[in-house]
């Protein structure tokens, strides 16, 4: 009998260990620090679900490690905000957005895990208009998909890019969700 595709084999194969992330984490910070300075006018947006994490933990760098007061953070539930949200064959569950400061007029730095398609963040260029008009915003994501791209967007911050292609997946686990620090590039 032939297996289903769900039922096949995958292999990964590490695209950052623990080390390599933390690596690449403090250079992440350390580029945002000499594009904003003291954070006065700067405010970090995770994009849900998975770029809370890059986020918080960068936050958490920034703070404790380079010892930039009051980063302020907040988290941006992209969800209906999507171009394929209706497409969906199972109910949409939304992540809550939590943003207690006012973007009008402040540099705004989008955060997430991987850039993909794109569309996340098209539809968070979107989202983020509820709050106000950012006087300008970049992007920051750990992996940048480079050959996967539907949309003509480009991360200012990139911790890594990587070429996947056909089906490929790339996965970034962070120990406070997933048990560990790692990015794998998964094959069916």
């Amino acid at each position: 009998m032939l297996k289903t595709l769900q039922h096949l084999p995958m292999s990964q194969k590490v695209l950052l260990n623990a080390t390599e992330m933390h690596i690449a984490l403090h250079r992440l910070a350390c580029q945002l620090i000499e594009n904003h300075d003291t954070f006065s006018e700067t405010v970090l947006i995770g994009i849900q679900p998975r770029g809370i994490y890059l986020a918080e933990r960068l936050k958490k760098l920034l703070e404790e490690e380079y010892e930039i007061e009051n980063v302020q953070l907040g988290y941006l539930d992209i969800t209906f905000y999507r171009d394929d949200f209706r497409r969906s064959v199972k109910p949409l569950e939304a992540n809550k957005t939590n943003i207690n400061f006012v973007v009008e007029d402040k540099k705004v730095v989008f955060i997430d895990d991987v850039l993909y398609t794109g569309r996340s963040i098209r539809s968070a260029l979107t989202a983020i208009q509820s709050f106000g008009r950012p006087l300008e915003i970049e992007l920051l994501t750990l992996i940048d998909r480079r050959f996967s791209r539907h949309l003509p967007i480009q991360p200012d911050y990139r911790g890594r890019q990587v070429d996947a292609i056909g089906d490929e997946k790339v996965k970034v686990c962070w120990k406070e969700n997933d048990g560990e620090d790692a990015v794998y590039l998964v094959k069916k």
